[in-house]
């Protein structure tokens, strides 16, 4: 709200004009069968368009009836885990490979590979004055709301921002992937400087560095990570990169796209996207949750302090009243979601090596009990799984990655989709998007400014 209370009071006035005139009964969704958030009724997505770039898996369809069945994230038609297995085998950081395998649709050779890293790896740097005049004289404290700028202002850096055939769009793209952790982390520098009153420390990104090296070399003032530490965050990109093509970012990206825009109008709606708490921030209220259970829990080993205290966060007489348990639950994962496996796995690594064993055993008992304690409470037969966002925040703080750049590295991991599925939009789509709205407001007789009261 405004520091004006005068104003403030006119504002609430017309908030309150606002909320009296918007309510919809929630009969008629029934009544027109609208698909509210684009869901069928059974919980399925409406089917709205094709893509060739990643699948999510979570169940099947056997004679009308969802099955669940244990989840499975596929890119390019090839199951994740087994790229990160060969970049594990390779001892390669995997997110580059993972960045040419969903623009491309196959996965490169080593040649191939070193060609397109090499190439990414020289444009990290942002252009001339860029960081100057974009980033240092307009600062934000929302590092998400300063990417979706800097990303809008690189069209004035851009030689032909317009320009709408593939090899013009590829080259904008592959600009943004590389420059995105860039990007997001001197606006975090930026912050520090202007809103936390704290030093700020501009180093220039290494071209021979990956993604994950090159981010937690910036953000950090000596500039110092671990290997183990670095193929952490390098995993956490790969598992963030893609989710299909129904998530709501990305399906923001198809929208925007198909109005025949350009490409950083396209991307920065992508990310104003996942700025939203519903999408991209449900890691930061999974943290504070499990701030808030550890201040409240004496014995973090006890699984009866436990369940009581999730009990009450269930029946909503504890942390923000919601009576939900943050990072249990997806859309389409039922049984298990593979990225919080694989990241759960590789994140035990670095407790053991950070010392914080006790809090990741901790993440591991909730997420044994949190299902059971909600079907206690709610009685749905739904299978319930822990989330990618589970772990994730936890492996930030590990990391000592402050929350606010939580969702800026889901960001950072999530260009790549985008522009996999701006160019798929451009190539094969064809159409706008113009979904239809049912009026459910009457005709109304207009009545004319004199006879107002």
């Amino acid at each position: 709200m405004s520091d004006n209370p005068v104003e403030n009071l006119f504002l609430n006035r017309l908030s309150d004009l606002a909320k009296v005139n918007d309510p919809i009964d929630p009969q008629l969704y029934i009544k027109h069968d609208v698909k509210r958030g684009l869901r069928n009724a059974n919980g399925t997505g409406v089917l709205v368009g094709l893509t060739r770039i990643g699948d999510v898996v979570g169940y099947e369809m056997q004679d009308g009836q969802k099955i669940a069945v244990p989840g499975r994230l596929i890119y390019r038609g090839y199951n994740v885990e087994n790229l990160i297995r060969d970049a594990e085998r390779e001892h390669q950081f995997g997110f580059e490979q993972c960045v040419y395998l969903l623009l491309f649709g196959e996965l490169p050779t080593k040649e191939e590979l070193t060609e397109f890293t090499v190439f990414l790896g020289s444009k990290r740097a942002l252009p001339p004055n860029f960081t100057e005049d974009m980033i240092m004289k307009a600062p934000s404290n929302d590092i998400m709301n300063k990417l979706a700028r800097g990303v809008l202002a690189s069209y004035s850096y851009d030689p032909d921002p317009e320009g709408r055939d593939i090899a013009n769009i590829l080259r904008q793209c592959i600009e943004l992937i590389s420059r995105f952790s860039t990007l997001a982390a001197y606006a975090y520098q930026a912050k520090r400087r202007f809103y936390d009153e704290q030093s700020m420390y501009i180093h220039n990104p290494v071209p021979e560095l990956s993604t994950a090296e090159n981010f937690l070399r910036l953000i950090r003032s000596d500039k110092q990570y671990t290997r183990l530490e670095a193929e952490l965050l390098d995993l956490a990109l790969i598992l963030h990169a893609e989710h299909g093509g129904g998530n709501n970012s990305s399906l923001t990206v198809h929208v925007v796209s198909s109005a025949d825009t350009d490409t950083y109008s396209a991307i920065a709606a992508g990310v104003g996207s996942l700025k939203g708490r519903r999408h991209g921030g449900a890691n930061i209220r999974v943290q504070e949750m499990f701030e808030e259970i550890k201040a409240n829990i004496k014995d973090w080993s006890d699984e009866k302090e436990i369940a009581a205290y999730l009990r009450k966060i269930v029946n909503k007489e504890a942390f923000d009243r919601t009576g939900l348990i943050y990072g249990l639950g997806h859309a389409v994962y039922t049984i298990s979601d593979p990225r919080c496996i694989l990241l759960r796995n590789k994140a035990e690594e670095l407790a053991k090596e950070k010392g914080m064993e006790e809090e990741f055993n901790l993440h591991k008992i909730i997420e044994k009990l949190g299902p059971q304690i909600l079907y206690e409470k709610l009685g749905d037969k739904k299978k319930i799984c822990a989330n990618v966002d589970f772990y994730s925040g936890f492996v930030y703080k590990m990391l000592n990655i402050p929350p606010e750049l939580f969702t800026p590295i889901f960001a950072i991991a999530r260009i790549a989709g985008w522009s996999a599925h701006r160019i798929e939009e451009i190539v094969a789509g064809g159409r706008i998007y113009r979904p239809a709205y049912k009026n459910v407001s009457p005709e109304r007789e207009y009545i004319y400014m004199k006879d107002r009261k």
